[in-house]
């Protein structure tokens, strides 16, 4: 008998099930509006014009150490550069003070957002040991398995209020208020919250971060969509950036990921920061040590090719420019989507109100539609979201936005 006869099977990922039905329907209006990935109008990928010069220039380079060993934490280089795009720092900038708060913030090159979240979750775990991490209800699916993994108890706090599809901040602060404990983790989305694309706005930051301070609670920040969202890399670091500067004495630690702003979906570009209290510099080195020491015993180091690729971009001001400028692009195509969506909702008098898809941001709408409604559509109209109403915006585009409208409708009207 094996020694795994007990082994019980888990259940499928169910973005990449979905994924995986929505490539073998044979339907030609099919629609995916599961998987979490950019695409154009025409229903493509798109290689970022900036991602696709920097290719180019270093096939050119024909550097001999292209695909040499770097060291545990990762491409030095890159991860200065990706240090100064999360928190705001010039390369121009060398006042002692700028020099003081790099020197509380410890850094390591992950494999993307996810292994920087799951480094992150099992530094806490094993070190901080906290009793519990509050997570958002709704959060991204992937979180729970991570914090699951990572052996940390999870507990959620109030996020999306169902019945006005509105942000419930008043609900999220006040059970962090009376339950959450000193000492306990708080998962919290930099911006383009997934899977509700609902933000705080920058008075609700402030609260949020008054709320850490006092009750000393540890932020951990996951930022999945710097750029992506608003088209401005500082727009959508605001509130990481609002932790950092105004609560100077606060741990913190975010993760960070370039699958989404560069479009390196397969390249697993990440990078995690854990930042220390002022004046606690001295305990960076060790912090990164520690973290090391996980490197190491999982994968060693982090990919070189997708972080070359942003290194090169963002050395170079023309490159810089450029993706900032394709930022807009893809920013601006999921804004209008929302809006064309909602026209027409709005044209077809679909039952309900349906103005939350234009006031959420980011590439996920929390459309509201039941499960059922969601089975439904895909049954009949082979459009393909999540179970909980998630869609993936950046699935529409001019051709099939009025075939998905009125996919919604018939299904609002009929399906309960």
């Amino acid at each position: 008998m094996t020694v795994l006869s007990t082994l019980a099977p888990v259940p499928s990922d169910e973005i990449f099930a979905l994924n995986r039905a929505y490539a073998t329907d044979d339907n030609p209006q099919k629609v995916s509006l599961g998987v979490g990935v950019y695409r154009t109008d025409d229903g493509k990928p798109w290689p970022l014009p900036v991602v696709c010069e920097a290719e180019q220039r270093l096939l050119a380079e024909d550097s001999p150490f292209r695909h040499e060993y770097t060291a545990i934490e990762g491409d030095m280089a890159f991860l200065e550069l990706a240090r100064d795009l999360m928190f705001g720092f010039s390369s121009k900038d060398t006042s002692e003070e700028l020099q003081n708060t790099k020197g509380r913030i410890g850094s390591v090159q992950t494999v993307a957002g996810t292994g920087a979240n799951h480094l992150g979750a099992l530094f806490l775990a094993t070190q901080m040991k906290p009793k519990r991490v509050w997570l958002s209800n709704p959060s991204w699916a992937n979180h729970l398995t991570i914090w699951e993994l990572a052996g940390v108890p999870r507990k959620t706090y109030p996020y999306y209020n169902a019945t006005t599809r509105s942000l419930d901040f008043t609900g999220m602060m006040a059970t962090l208020e009376e339950e959450a404990e000193e000492g306990d983790a708080i998962l919290l989305h930099a911006c383009a919250h997934n899977p509700t694309g609902l933000d705080p706005n920058k008075e609700q930051w402030k609260e949020i971060a008054d709320l850490c301070e006092r009750k000393k609670l540890f932020p951990f920040f996951d930022s999945a969509y710097q750029g992506f969202a608003s088209g401005s890399a500082d727009e959508d670091a605001w509130a990481v950036r609002y932790f950092l500067n105004e609560k100077p004495n606060m741990e913190m630690c975010v993760a960070q990921s370039f699958s989404k702003n560069f479009g390196l979906y397969g390249q697993r570009v990440g990078a995690f920061h854990y930042v220390l209290p002022n004046g606690d510099q001295k305990l960076r080195d060790i912090v990164v040590n520690n973290l090391c020491h996980l490197i190491r015993g999982e994968y060693s180091m982090g990919p070189t090719g997708g972080c070359n690729i942003v290194k090169k971009v963002l050395t170079n001001d023309e490159l810089t420019a450029q993706w900032h400028e394709d930022l807009k692009i893809m920013s601006s195509r999921i804004k209008s989507m929302r809006k064309a969506l909602y026209e027409e909702l709005v044209r077809l008098q679909t039952p309900g109100s349906w103005k939350h898809i234009v006031e959420q941001n980011g590439m996920f709408s929390y459309t509201g539609l039941t499960p059922s409604q969601v089975y439904a559509l895909k049954d009949k109209y082979h459009v393909y979201l999540l179970k909980s109403g998630r869609a993936s915006i950046s699935g529409l585009s001019k051709k099939n936005v009025t075939y998905v409208a009125q996919a919604i409708d018939d299904i609002v009207r009929n399906v309960n």
